[in-house]
Order: structure tokens, then C-alpha cells, then sequence
């Protein structure tokens, strides 16, 4: 009986301890005004985006939600309308996979458009595979294509008067690296049937995306634009739904228990957007609704700039 009690307390001792660190939850306090204000969420129609759309529509913003499935994105847009009532929430096709895709995007978006006060790069995957452009998946999708699309739209961003970038990372970028010989050369951040193997190359995309948006800010100086990376939290989302059935089958119990819920892992992404008094902070990463240190390979200036322009030329823009 002892042993049965003590091993209950040390499970009990665990998920506390986790739930207060690994899985722990926060709740975005930022209350600007959304009212009038356009916003543009990539994988807006699922998860953590959906859950980022609705609050924004709920708060009076002009929604785009740019996704690759019209079928999903309008299923969204039907839930977000029912819940909130608002009736400005839209549907752009945007495929991060093709640059000619984010491309067409931003000039449709230029054209028919008049304002965009907040750009936020939500979409993320962890698959192996490659773009239409030949580019690793990973890199091309959660990196690349959102910094294109980023660039496209940055001088109308600062149109706006205090328009803002939020791109979603994650604590994975702590495993990252970035081979630019590699990249250059086979046009990925690494590859391979094993999931451990994509899964190394998502964490150099996300350590792409905390790197881009250092630089970014640093690109920005000057200017009324501003942006923030996040760490959403670990949060039960279509993210590994490439992953294989053996694993999904050990995930989802954990999942089902301790990861955070799609409304939770906004919370950071929602504080990046209407926390008011944020803006010396422009070029950080944000976790838990609060700005945190990275690592000195995230804040690496020279790294930073080479992936910049590196970027620039991969995507035709150099």
C-alpha cells in the first residue's frame, strides 16, 4: 500500500511539476482596440489560428484567414461567424508550399485590399517531403514562404501606423542549426523517411523563424512597424499529423492529459498582437505571454543576416 501511495504522489508530483513548467498555461492580458483593423493569419482555419481568429473577430478585427483548403477555411469561417456574429472574416487562397502562391496572394491582397494592421505567420508542419519549388518542405513552408510573404507586405504594413509581425516558433528552435552550405546545395534544412529525422529539420525552421524576426526588427528600425516570434505552448493541433500511426497511438494519451488546448496556445500570440507598450521589444520571443531570453545561437547578428539573405535569394528577391 505504501508503494502504491508513493507512486501516486510522485505521478501527481509530475504533472504538476509539468503543468507549471513544460505545459504551462498563460492568458493574454492586451486589450487595444481591433475595431477597423485588418489581419491576415496563415493556417487560419485550425488550431492555434482558428482560435486566433475567432478572439480577433470577437474583438471587431477584419479577419483574412489565408489558407490552401477552401473547404476548411470556410468550415472556420462558418464557426467563427456563429460564435462571435461577426460577418468580416474572409478567405484568401495561400499555399506556402508554392512561392508563386504567395506571390499571387500578395498581389490580390494589394490590389483589392486598402490596409493591413497585423501579419500573423501561423502556419507551421512537421512532415518530410518537398515544396513545389523543390525546397524541403519544413523550410519552405514554415520559414520560407512566410518570409516572402512577409516582405510583400511590408510596405503596406507600414501604411497602417503601428502595424505588427507575429511569427509563431517554438522552444524546438533550441535544437536547431542551420547548415548554409547544405541548404544552398539541396535546398533543405534536412530530410528523411524517419520521423526523428523531419522532426531535426523543424526545429531548424523554427529556429529560421526566431532568427528572421531579429533580423527583421533590426530591418525595421525607424519605422512604426514591429514583430515578435512565439512559443505558443505544447498544444494538441494538426501539427504532427504526418507523423506515423505507432506514434500518434503514444501522443495522444499524453496529449489528451497534459498538452494545452488551441484557445491556450494563443493566449502568447493574442498578447503579441494587442499588448499595448510592447513595442521596444520588437525583434524578441515571447513565451507564456511574456518576452524571454533565447539562446546565443538565436541571436546570433551574422547568423541572422545571412539567413536573411540567403532567404532574399532563394525567393528571387535579390
Amino acid at each position: 500500500m505504501f508503494h502504491l501511495l508513493l507512486l501516486a504522489g510522485v505521478l501527481l508530483g509530475g504533472y504538476f511539476v509539468l503543468t507549471q513548467t513544460l505545459f504551462k498555461r498563460s492568458k493574454c492580458k492586451g486589450n487595444a482596440p481591433m475595431a477597423g483593423k485588418t489581419v491576415i493569419i496563415t493556417g487560419g482555419n485550425t488550431g492555434i489560428g482558428k482560435a486566433t481568429a475567432l478572439h480577433l473577430a470577437r474583438k471587431g478585427a477584419r479577419v483574412i484567414l489565408a489558407c490552401r483548403n477552401r473547404a476548411k477555411a470556410e468550415a472556420a469561417i462558418a464557426d467563427i461567424q456563429q460564435e462571435t456574429g461577426s460577418t468580416d472574416v474572409l478567405y484568401m487562397q495561400l499555399d506556402l508550399a508554392s512561392l508563386e502562391s504567395v506571390r499571387c496572394f500578395a498581389e490580390t491582397f494589394l490590389k483589392t485590399k486598402s490596409s493591413l494592421d497585423l501579419l500573423i505567420n501561423n502556419a507551421g508542419l512537421v512532415a518530410d517531403g518537398r515544396t513545389e519549388d523543390g525546397f524541403g518542405i519544413e523550410f519552405g513552408v514554415n520559414h520560407l514562404g512566410h518570409f516572402l510573404l512577409t516582405c510583400l507586405l511590408l510596405e503596406r504594413l507600414k501604411e497602417s501606423g503601428g502595424g505588427r509581425v507575429v511569427t509563431l516558433s517554438s522552444m524546438a528552435y533550441r535544437w536547431g542549426h542551420i547548415d548554409f552550405e547544405a541548404l544552398t546545395v539541396n535546398k533543405h534544412l534536412g530530410t528523411g523517411r524517419y520521423s526523428w529525422q523531419f522532426f531535426q529539420a523543424y526545429c531548424n525552421s523554427k529556429l529560421c523563424n526566431v532568427l528572421f524576426t531579429h533580423e527583421l526588427a533590426k530591418r525595421l528600425k525607424g519605422t512604426n512597424v514591429t514583430c515578435y516570434s512565439v512559443h505558443p505552448g505544447v498544444v494538441r493541433t494538426e501539427l504532427s499529423r504526418h507523423v506515423s500511426l505507432w506514434q500518434k497511438v503514444f501522443i495522444e494519451p499524453v496529449a489528451q492529459l497534459l498538452f494545452l488546448d488551441p484557445e491556450a496556445g494563443a493566449q502568447t500570440t493574442l498578447h503579441c498582437c494587442m499588448q499595448e507598450g510592447i513595442e521596444p521589444l520588437s525583434g524578441r520571443y515571447f513565451a507564456c505571454c511574456a518576452v524571454q531570453e533565447v539562446s546565443a545561437r538565436a541571436r546570433d547578428d551574422a547568423v541572422a543576416r545571412k539567413l536573411w539573405e540567403v532567404s532574399e535569394m532563394l525567393c528571387g528577391l535579390s
